[in-house]
């Protein structure tokens, strides 16, 4: 079989809702090219190990997918230049737009993204791994999450999901209930839960997503643990948390922050994530109109994190 390898020239504002209209799309998985990952240092969090400079741009990023070559293949990639397009109206700044298409044969595809997947060590205790490479841990205390990016939704390693689990790491308690808001590959509800979450129930609204965050629970062992279901964010959710995360769009946070206040236990964390510096009063007004406390916000190269506490009832 051949395959279409579809680069798409953006931002990193756009990387999220880019790589959801691809796997919206068809696409199995995506391949990043962010020029940023060059810069994290060798002993910061986030260092990704034996990256290559000539494989990626000089400004804004490649956002890369796979489809097999088709009769539809040319309507499907009509389809993801409009989707892209339409991103604008959200107020997302989408960059050159440039669309190109490379046709690759099976075997090489196979196993060529794999190059753009290394170990990296993301907090003081989480390293996430590709499940082919060989990694021995360095501290005896470190989380070691084994990821499969071909699944869905990239291994974790961009910083809106960094500053998630930098955040989970600090604030989650041990036995907590916690709910995935936009689960994607569900990393952060695994890291939930070898963190010492009782349990953590996961929603998207991508059946993709859905299976993606079971399947690499299984890979971690942690599935006992883990609920995963479709569903509109919190629409119609009874379940009462000690915290919640959510690592989407500042807009789509917004949507649902008097739900998260409704269901949240007092003394609980909202943890926010996805958030670009023009929309970052947005969501922080949005959470304190509902009642939340702005614990601490916190930045990675362009993205926001908010932190935010639900007070206890006087």
């Amino acid at each position: 079989m051949k395959w279409s390898e579809v680069c798409i020239h953006t931002t990193n504002e756009a990387i999220e809702p880019v790589s959801n209209i691809l796997h919206e799309s068809g696409a199995s998985g995506v391949v990043i090219e962010d020029p940023q990952d060059m810069d994290k240092g060798e002993t910061g969090f986030g260092e990704i190990y034996e990256l290559n400079p000539e494989d990626y741009p000089e400004e804004g990023v490649h956002v890369k997918a796979y489809l097999p070559v088709n009769s539809f293949l040319s309507e499907t990639v009509d389809a993801i230049k409009q989707s892209v397009n339409n991103l604008k109206m959200f107020d997302i700044d989408i960059g050159h737009n440039d669309v190109t298409l490379n046709e690759i044969h099976e075997e090489d595809w196979a196993t060529a993204w794999k190059k753009y997947y290394k170990p990296v060590k993301i907090s003081e205790k989480i390293t996430i791994i590709p499940t082919w490479e060989n990694y021995t841990p360095v501290q005896s205390d470190e989380l070691i999450i084994e990821m499969d990016p071909g699944m869905a939704f990239g291994t974790g390693t961009h910083p809106t999901t960094v500053l998630s689990l930098q955040a989970i790491e600090q604030y989650l308690a041990k036995d907590d209930i916690v709910l995935d808001v936009g689960s994607g590959s569900g990393v952060l509800s695994v890291a939930s839960v070898l963190l010492g979450a009782d349990h953590v129930h996961a929603f998207d609204l991508d059946e993709v997503a859905v299976k993606s965050t079971m399947n690499n629970a299984k890979l971690n062992q942690v599935a006992h643990q883990v609920t995963s279901a479709k569903n509109n964010l919190l629409h119609e959710v009874t379940i009462e948390p000690d915290l919640i995360v959510s690592n989407i769009l500042a807009e789509i946070i917004v949507q649902f922050v008097d739900d998260a206040y409704r269901l949240l236990q007092p003394d609980g964390y909202f943890i926010t994530s996805g958030i670009i510096e023009g929309k970052k009063d947005l969501v922080k007004n949005r959470l304190q109109e509902s009642g939340f406390e702005i614990v601490e916000t916190n930045r990675m190269e362009d993205w926001i994190s908010i932190i935010a506490k639900k007070p206890k009832i006087r």
